[in-house]
């Protein structure tokens, strides 16, 4: 039996689908039928939703496959800094929102990067395809000048669901002070 310590030290080249960026890069280049054209994007998928599942489905279906660039717990930090009543961000550690992004049937592989923007990712494995929500604009996205760059194509995908980790997570908390909750 494995002990809930024994979990937490588990590393991320234990968890199928979880790559260093030059495992990664190396993968690629020696079988590059299996990854090309390939799709990429990035972001923090702290809390996972239904919002973040549509969303790389949709990006998965622009290529031969997906992989998605996960902020480290550092650069979620400097990201997304604390609100007054909201617990810190990740809520969730880095290795565990990798691992269930790599479960996911539309993701071929995880990085985990510390910058701020994902372009040296871009500028290493030179995507064919990236990807990120339509909520952003072409005009201020950091890594556009990368994809550019490398001969990639830009892609804004539509949202389908509206959510987020913080709109969840002030759910929560508006339930949590609620005078019935206490019964719940």
């Amino acid at each position: 039996m494995i002990d809930r310590c024994s979990i937490s030290l588990v590393s991320i080249a234990m968890i199928s689908g979880v790559y260093r960026l030059r495992e990664l890069e190396e993968a690629i280049a020696s079988d590059p039928q299996r990854w090309r054209p390939m799709v990429f994007t990035n972001g923090c998928f702290d809390l996972l939703h239904a919002g973040h599942v549509r969303y790389l489905q949709a990006a998965k279906t622009l290529g031969r496959s997906l992989v998605v660039g996960l902020n480290s717990d550092a650069s979620v930090v400097a990201l997304k800094p604390q609100q007054p009543g909201f617990p810190p961000r990740p809520i969730v550690p880095e290795n565990q929102r990798a691992e269930v992004l790599a479960a996911l049937r539309s993701v071929d592989a995880v990085v985990i990067f510390s910058e701020m923007t994902a372009t040296q990712l871009i500028t290493t494995l030179k995507p064919d395809i990236y990807v990120k929500g339509g909520d952003y604009q072409l005009s201020t996205l950091p890594e556009a000048p990368a994809v550019e760059a490398v001969g990639g194509k830009i892609s804004l995908i539509k949202i389908e669901v509206s959510s987020s980790t913080t709109a969840i997570v002030k759910r929560i908390l508006q339930f949590g002070s609620h005078p019935d909750s206490a019964n719940s």
